[in-house]
Order: C-alpha cells, then sequence, then structure tokens
C-alpha cells in the first residue's frame, strides 16, 4: 500500500515562499510521474505541475510558471514543490499525488496525500 505524506504548509506574506514536501511509502506497483494539485476554497481542484519518474519530463501550470519549481529526490522517495513569489491567489490546499503524465497534465492518478495548507497573506 502507497501513502503520500504532504507537508511543509502555512501562513506567509504575498511574496514569500514556501517549500512543500511529500514523502512516499509503501510498495509501489510501478515507478509513478508525481506531481502537486490544489484546491482553493470554493473552487474544483486544480493541477499546479508535475515531474517524470526518470525527471525528463516537468510541466507547470501556466500561473506558476517561473514561480514555482517541483523536484524529486527518489532516493528519498520525497517530492519538493518551491514556491517563491507566493501571491494571495496561491491560496489553497495542496495535494501532491502519483500518476501518469499523460495529455500534459498528470492523469491516472491513484495515490494522493491528505494536503497541506498554504495560505498567503495581501
Amino acid at each position: 500500500q502507497v501513502q503520500l505524506v504532504d507537508s511543509g504548509g502555512g501562513l506567509v506574506q504575498a511574496g514569500g515562499s514556501l517549500r512543500l514536501s511529500c514523502a512516499v511509502s509503501g510498495r509501489a506497483s510501478r515507478n509513478y510521474d508525481m506531481g502537486w494539485f490544489r484546491q482553493a476554497p470554493g473552487k474544483e481542484r486544480e493541477f499546479v505541475a508535475a515531474k517524470s519518474w526518470s525527471g525528463g519530463n516537468t510541466i507547470y501550470l501556466d500561473s506558476v510558471k517561473g514561480r514555482f519549481t517541483i523536484s524529486r529526490d527518489n532516493a528519498k522517495n520525497t517530492i519538493y514543490l518551491e514556491m517563491n513569489d507566493l501571491k494571495p491567489e496561491d491560496t489553497a490546499v495542496y495535494y501532491c499525488a502519483a500518476g501518469q503524465i499523460v495529455g500534459g497534465r498528470l492523469g491516472y492518478l491513484e495515490h494522493w496525500g491528505q494536503g497541506t495548507l498554504v495560505t498567503v497573506s495581501s
């Protein structure tokens, strides 16, 4: 059973930075592409970023390009989301997920983290 545990959220002022982590444990049936989604209050969950197992393919939501960086350390079974120049509209619960990159997004989602809250004050 694969488990994902998100951490690193918090309250930050606009223009600040946070780094989210997602620790992966358990026995996986295959090598997963990994990514992050977020859900703001009253809105649907949206894709934010993903990186392939090999690290050779990285994709981002347009509004976070140049500000967010996704990385993964397969030896530590951990993925990260470095978020810089945060804006109030980035406020959301952030979830890591395991799946497969397809059609420019992370799909075929099989596992989710529990979520970590990021609040950006203006």
